[in-house]
């Protein structure tokens, strides 16, 4: 019998540091090949400013276990400007999110392991039918390592402090490039230590340092794996 090329339905992991690219890479790759979206850093974001809009502390387990009953997380695709964005509780949060007050805490509450595990079986779910991409920190170690394309994101930290300073201005937020190093570096510190599935290259991840690479480069590396991984013959 002739072999024959099948068309998979893929889950593709983008995984790495704050600020290298992930999210508009992963857009991109999404659109490019009509494949859901899901920005899992932006739900741990929402967990954080509900806890911080309701006043919950972070170290208050019962209150934030209620919380995670209680929140609604969904993304729904804007038609105006073609991004998914983030409601909580039905009401468009996307840029509430991005505030750096929101940067600032969500380390904390990510670290958390009942919101982990909240967020992760969201995230196992959102994906089971599989046709999608994901960025995050723990896609490709945690929330799907049978992920058949996992690439890991990293970038120096003042151009990533750079690139993040532009999306804060382009929100009206100004803040001080230091401010924002000192944050990714708080981060950092926070993700890669954390018990919970701490941020980690994954064994069979590829590596992608866009420290001098634009977004077309970034999507056109990611583009290049899935091509690899898309088609398979089956005899």
């Amino acid at each position: 019998m002739a072999a024959r090329v099948v068309m998979k339905q893929l889950v593709i992991a983008i995984d790495g540091y704050s600020s290298c690219g992930k999210s508009t890479t992963a857009k991109a790759v999404a659109s490019a090949l009509h494949y859901a979206y899901v920005d899992t850093g932006a739900m741990y974001r929402a967990v954080t400013l509900y806890l911080l809009e309701h006043q919950i502390a972070f170290d208050d387990l019962p209150r934030v276990e209620q919380a995670l009953h209680t929140l609604q997380i969904s993304f729904r695709r804007n038609r105006r400007t073609g991004r998914n964005e983030v409601f909580l509780d039905g009401v468009n949060r996307e840029d509430d999110i991005r505030q750096m007050v929101i940067s600032n805490s969500v380390s904390e509450v990510s670290v958390i392991p009942m919101v982990r595990h909240a967020m992760v079986a969201q995230q196992q779910r959102m994906g089971r039918r599989r046709g999608v991409v994901m960025d995050g920190r723990d896609i490709g170690t945690t929330v799907f390592p049978d992920a058949e394309v996992k690439v890991f994101m990293t970038a120096d930290v003042v151009v990533r402090a750079q690139r993040r300073q532009i999306e804060l201005a382009d929100n009206g937020e100004q803040v001080a490039l230091d401010d924002i190093i000192e944050n990714l570096r708080k981060r950092d510190h926070l993700d890669s230590t954390r018990a919970e599935s701490p941020l980690r290259r994954a064994p069979d991840a590829v590596l992608l340092d866009t420290t001098h690479l634009v977004i077309d480069e970034q999507v056109d590396f990611v583009l290049e794996r899935v091509s690899a991984a898309l088609f398979a013959p089956h005899v």
